[in-house]
């Protein structure tokens, strides 16, 4: 039984590290298998950097017809499994055809790499950057390792955040003005603003605040 569990492991463990992985910020992300684990955050325009390893089984060899690593930007829709689409690729050729007898360790660098979107996990669409290690094989299947990373882009609080007002109604019947006091906000902010009713021919009794005589509301969201 142990002689054929050990024919289906692949000959060689391969691993895949970042540079400087320690000193940055690590966020907890779910993998395929539902188990969750931690990843390295990086933003655009970075260098994705680090070092992949491949051991191969005391007393094995691996005949390969070359090795790459490549990083991928992919987005995922749940409701149509199996499909992904790639819309960031690069590939970076670490070893020509040939044999592995022992350890070896091959640096990698891409630099200053555009991620123009923020990895995400929702409930129908999955956005998600990978490095992609694989040994080619000519007989059998191609060794294949994944690495997750996860990009956050960040940018200033603006210099000119001006509120912002919008009109909508039905004519002679129901005239609604939404004032907010910015523009922009940030995720932690709370969105405080006035609903304001006017020519309004039946009262709201289901908006819960404010005073139904003067027509205004303060709304905190």
């Amino acid at each position: 039984m142990n002689y054929i569990i050990g024919a289906f492991k692949p000959p060689c463990d391969t691993s895949i590290t970042f540079a400087e992985a320690r000193g940055r910020k690590q966020v907890s992300v779910k993998k395929d298998n539902g188990k969750t684990t931690m990843v390295p955050v990086f933003q655009s325009m970075e260098t994705i950097s680090g070092e992949v390893s491949i051991a191969p089984v005391p007393g094995k060899r691996i005949e390969h017809t070359g090795v790459k690593i490549e990083l991928l930007g992919q987005i995922k829709l749940y409701f149509d499994r199996g499909n992904f689409y790639d819309f960031t690729s690069l590939v970076r050729e670490l070893e020509i055809p040939g044999e592995i007898y022992e350890r070896k360790t091959y640096p990698f660098e891409f630099s200053s790499v555009e991620m123009p979107y923020e990895s995400h996990n929702g409930t129908n669409v999955r956005l998600r950057y990978i490095l992609k290690v694989t040994i080619g094989r000519n007989y059998v299947g191609n060794i294949v390792e994944y690495r997750d990373f996860y990009v956050r882009n960040y940018s200033p609080a603006p210099t000119i955040n001006n509120s912002i007002k919008m009109e909508v109604g039905i004519e002679d019947c129901l005239h609604i003005e939404f004032e907010y006091n910015k523009s922009k906000y940030h995720l932690n902010d709370v969105i405080i603003g006035e609903d304001i009713f006017s020519s309004c021919q039946n009262k709201d009794k289901e908006h819960g605040v404010g005073d139904p005589s003067s027509g205004i509301y303060r709304i905190r969201l």
